[in-house]
């Protein structure tokens, strides 16, 4: 596996990277991960390269070579390979059978002006590969001139403890909650795609009629290798904060250790995810508050998908709007019986994006791959195939 981020940097493609090769692992087969320097992993050969120029083409393959690698599968997301051109013609520099998975289907920046270039080099890596894998039905859609196509959705990279469970009156304490606190959540990093600009104005507009409503922010504010692009975001809504007098409701947790982050997750009352673009089984906080069984309050999908029920699983609001937010938010706080049945909707879940079923799904098409380039014997025909 090659991914552009990994332990112990923040971000949902290199957590997912790692689980998922640790799941591989468990189950019999050899994982190696290629990524940067700086990263380590004490249950995986780790294998880094010092950029994503030209340089690490040939790096890329005398690991692909040394290890006898029989497929290579790229974790795909542009800003992780620090927006390099380089690693979207990798398929035609390696021996191997090539599978990417598209975690996003962003743009590298190339110069000014690229154009249409900018289309071209994402449909060149994916045209190229031997296999493409997208994490959900919307980006599937995208890809659909590609023959070789599956969909494996991401799992949750923040694994739900028990134990943390437990300790839930605790918690709230530490993030200043008492009784009548009622905790909205968030998780992950701060992006100009996520609302919360919209999510802070709503908060304003109740803070008129309730008192203790609160905002904890969970987790580490920006990811260190997408930096440039929502920076001047984060700075305006801090500034936005600030001029709405919000401060004392907000609270930032910075980076946390998974486990402390799974506590928080289970300390809030709502969980609030106002993506722009809306819900999708893409997003890895999305993923985290369903496997917490947390009360959903997020915003309507661009595309069908099937598995989101509104009012069963999550509330689905109008995406681009504080005020629907605020009145879901002041609905949903009205109604405790609706809360508990969205967190039993989100419960039920679970199981539709469970790591083993990701990591089966995952070794299937990837013996489906090889099978296609030759490099593995066809499955027997059963006595009904005859």
């Amino acid at each position: 596996m090659i991914s552009g981020e990994f332990a112990p940097m923040p971000g949902g493609v290199g957590d997912f990277t790692r689980i998922l090769a640790e799941r591989l692992q468990a189950s019999g087969h050899a994982v190696h991960v290629l990524t940067r320097d700086g990263c380590n992993s004490d249950n995986l050969p780790l294998h880094t390269v010092t950029g994503w120029g030209l340089g690490c083409v040939a790096s890329i393959r005398r690991w692909a070579d040394c290890a006898a690698l029989d497929i290579v599968n790229l974790q795909f997301q542009t800003a992780a390979f620090d927006m390099s051109p380089v690693v979207h013609f990798l398929p035609a520099t390696l021996d191997q059978p090539f599978v990417t998975t598209f975690h996003d289907l962003r743009h590298p920046y190339l110069f000014p002006r690229a154009g249409p270039l900018r289309d071209w080099i994402v449909w060149q890596l994916a045209e190229s590969s031997d296999g493409v894998i997208a994490t959900n039905d919307e980006d599937a859609a995208l890809l659909k001139q590609v023959d070789a196509r599956t969909v494996i959705p991401i799992g949750s990279n923040i694994i739900a403890s028990a134990d943390q469970r437990d300790s839930r009156d605790e918690w709230r304490r530490r993030l200043g909650a008492n009784e009548s606190t009622f905790l909205l959540g968030h998780f992950g990093f701060v992006s100009s795609s996520k609302g919360l600009d919209h999510l802070i104005t709503a908060l304003a507009d109740l803070r008129q009629t309730h008192f203790d409503l609160r905002l904890i922010m969970i987790g580490a504010e920006q990811n260190p290798v997408d930096n440039r692009s929502d920076a001047a975001y984060l700075q305006r809504l801090h500034a936005r904060i600030a001029e709405l007098d919000l401060s004392a409701r907000i609270h930032w947790t910075g980076y946390l250790p998974v486990d402390d982050v799974s506590a928080c997750l289970q300390a809030i009352d709502l969980m609030t995810l106002p993506y722009l673009d809306g819900a999708s089984p893409r997003r890895g906080s999305l993923m985290a508050a369903i496997e917490h069984g947390c009360a959903i309050l997020t915003t309507s999908p661009s595309t069908y998908a099937a598995e989101f029920v509104h009012g069963e699983n999550m509330w689905l609001a109008p995406s681009n709007s504080s005020d629907a937010l605020a009145g879901a938010i002041a609905r949903l706080m009205g109604h405790p019986q609706l809360l508990r049945q969205l967190r039993e909707g989100a419960a039920s879940l679970r199981q539709r994006f469970d790591w083993d079923v990701i990591a089966a799904d995952t070794v299937a098409y990837f013996e489906r791959v090889l099978r296609s380039a030759g490099r593995l014997e066809p499955e027997a025909s059963s006595p009904a195939d005859a």
